[in-house]
């Protein structure tokens, strides 16, 4: 299997540890993974903004980056679920259905992709899980709290797998995060509040570290966590899983 790495814009600027882990993990995995040095930016950021039309070529320049591959491997739901679902502004060719069907988050590559639901190795604290609304929502990794009652999904089994973990029980489980791209500066009060809720859960339940699969989620609650200086970290899963021994 030809494999790819997309790293995120936030991640390859703010959080480049996580592109590395993602890299290192899969090399653990057995998968050698190529990273494309003219990669750029999925077009999500502009297409949020409403403004597709520009992002049109970013989408043309993905989809010639990553053409040749069997799998795009994204540490990033939000990516992923921009590519399937917003690339069909683009002609039908052969190539771009070919990277909009191969472009696969992280977790589902490492699940579904390569048949591995659990990893060996001990993480002894207690971590919350943030579902992502586009990996949720969008590429349906979780169950949805309006449908059953029932936690599950693929990162929730690979963490419980771990020796020594406890995951907290949300009072809220699924709720949005308030991030939603260009929405944190468009709606900067109410995405805040709703920020604030979500951290408010993790810490009235008691999580130590906060984790999920999109770090654009994460960076937006890492810097609630920052400013009230609260006792939680913030990792990307993708940290956790690869740390283990």
């Amino acid at each position: 299997m030809k494999v790819a790495l997309f790293v995120p814009c936030y991640v390859d600027q703010f959080y480049p540890q996580v592109g590395i882990a993602t890299l290192q993990l899969l090399g653990k995995l057995g998968i050698t993974a190529a990273y494309p040095p003219g990669q750029t930016c999925c077009g999500q950021p502009l297409a949020n903004s409403g403004c597709e039309r520009d992002a049109l070529p970013i989408y043309r320049h993905f989809v010639e980056t990553f053409q040749d591959y069997d799998a795009v491997v994204v540490p990033s739901g939000s990516c992923v679920y921009h590519v399937r679902k917003h690339f069909d502004k683009l002609e039908q060719t052969p190539a771009v259905q070919r990277v909009r069907a191969n472009t696969v988050d992280l977790i589902d590559f490492i699940v579904d992709k390569l048949g591995i639901t659990t990893l060996p190795g001990a993480y002894p604290h207690k971590v919350g899980l943030h579902l992502s609304c586009h990996g949720q929502r969008g590429l349906h990794q979780a169950n949805e709290s309006e449908v059953t009652p029932v936690r599950d999904g693929h990162l929730r089994r690979l963490l419980a797998g771990l020796d020594g973990i406890e995951l907290t029980e949300l009072d809220r489980n699924d709720e949005c995060c308030g991030f939603g791209g260009t929405f944190c500066v468009s709606e900067a009060a109410i995405s805040g509040r709703m920020g604030h809720d979500r951290v408010q859960d993790h810490l009235r339940n008691g999580t130590q570290v906060l984790t999920g699969g999109d770090m654009s989620c994460l960076m937006h609650l890492q810097g609630i966590v920052r400013r009230q200086k609260l006792p939680m970290k913030v990792l990307h899963a993708v940290e956790i899983l690869n740390g283990i021994s």
